[in-house]
């Protein structure tokens, strides 16, 4: 059972309240009583209570991180981020993953306010329902995820842009049918993605045939299985831009395990940069995050929110994102516009 404020009172024949004052070094209480009553306080293991200190004043000095899959390496460089600048604010991060579960979310979300954190930083399950945030007094930043309706602060890369990106540089490697696997449809930055996919195939007049458009899950299982369907039509696609580095990554085994030869018979294009990307054995072309400065930027926009409760804060960042040409697309002198 922990030691109490009151458990260190009776022990020293003293009142709470000078104990109280002792411990947080107010100057009602005289030097010698202080260090006496500290001291005690460290022989019986007493260990502040940090909510009921937070209820008193205000703040409790923890944060939320809620994330759907730590397991995708994209994820443990955005936490390493949010926990650096945290640090550095004197804050401490509690870590939630939700398995892409929306009733994990929400539950989170409901614990998160229980423990009274001073601000939430969340990669939404569903991008496009605030329903779950409309009872939230708690600042919130959303993480590459939009807020529809204007009342959330959130920090993402201009996924429009970079499936443009992703695209265009296969059109321009010499690839003639080139198809998308993407995560869920329920995903808005999958959706954005696709969406600049298609916008490169019509700036160059290449047809966009919903054939060679599927969708599943962020992982690499989904990711190989959509593959192995794609080879398998009678008129399959010569590359494919994945949603994300994991579902390229599937892509890849697959086409491997076809005996096609990458980059000559089939190019890919990931979505994020994330380290095994870069192996040696992969150097996968892929669209570029900056997932740690993402992370550091959502913390400094939190920051701001909680030390201006009474003024509203209205930070919107939007990130350009960046081409990264590996060994799985050709070689091109071209350069993406």
């Amino acid at each position: 059972m922990s030691v109490t404020i009151k458990d260190i009172a009776k022990k020293l024949g003293i009142s709470y309240t000078t104990v109280s004052r002792a411990l947080n070094r107010k100057p009602q209480v005289n030097e010698e009583t202080m260090e006496k009553i500290i001291e005690e306080a460290k022989k019986m293991g007493y260990q502040p209570n940090a909510l009921a200190r937070g209820l008193v004043k205000k703040y409790t000095k923890t944060l939320g991180l809620i994330i759907p899959d730590i397991t995708n390496p994209y994820f443990p460089e955005i936490a390493r981020g949010v926990e650096d600048a945290a640090r550095k604010e004197g804050y401490n991060v509690l870590l939630c993953n939700t398995n892409w579960d929306q009733a994990q979310e929400e539950a989170y979300l409901k614990i998160l306010q229980e423990k009274r954190v001073d601000g939430i930083i969340m990669k939404a399950v569903l991008d496009n329902d605030e329903n779950l945030f409309h009872h939230m007094n708690t600042p919130l930043v959303l993480l590459n995820s939009r807020s529809h309706e204007g009342n959330y602060n959130y920090v993402e890369i201009d996924n429009v842009r970079g499936g443009f990106l992703a695209a265009e540089h296969l059109i321009q490697s010499g690839y003639k049918r080139i198809g998308f696997i993407g995560g869920t449809t329920r995903s808005y930055s999958n959706n954005q993605r696709m969406e600049g996919y298609k916008l490169a195939l019509k700036r160059y007049h290449y047809p966009v045939d919903e054939g060679i458009i599927l969708n599943g899950e962020f992982n690499t299982k989904s990711g190989y299985d959509l593959m192995k369907k794609l080879l398998k039509l009678k008129n399959p696609p010569d590359a494919i831009f994945a949603g994300n580095d994991v579902i390229a990554l599937g892509a890849l085994y697959c086409v491997q395990e076809a005996k096609l030869n990458i980059p000559e018979d089939f190019g890919v294009v990931g979505f994020d940069h994330v380290d095994f990307a870069k192996i040696p054995q992969i150097q996968l072309s892929t669209i570029k995050q900056p997932k740690y400065y993402m992370a550091k930027q959502a913390l400094d926009i939190l920051m701001k929110e909680i030390k201006n409760k009474d003024i509203k804060v209205n930070n919107k960042m939007v990130i350009e994102p960046q081409l990264i040409i590996g060994k799985t697309t050709k070689n091109t002198d071209i350069k993406a516009v």
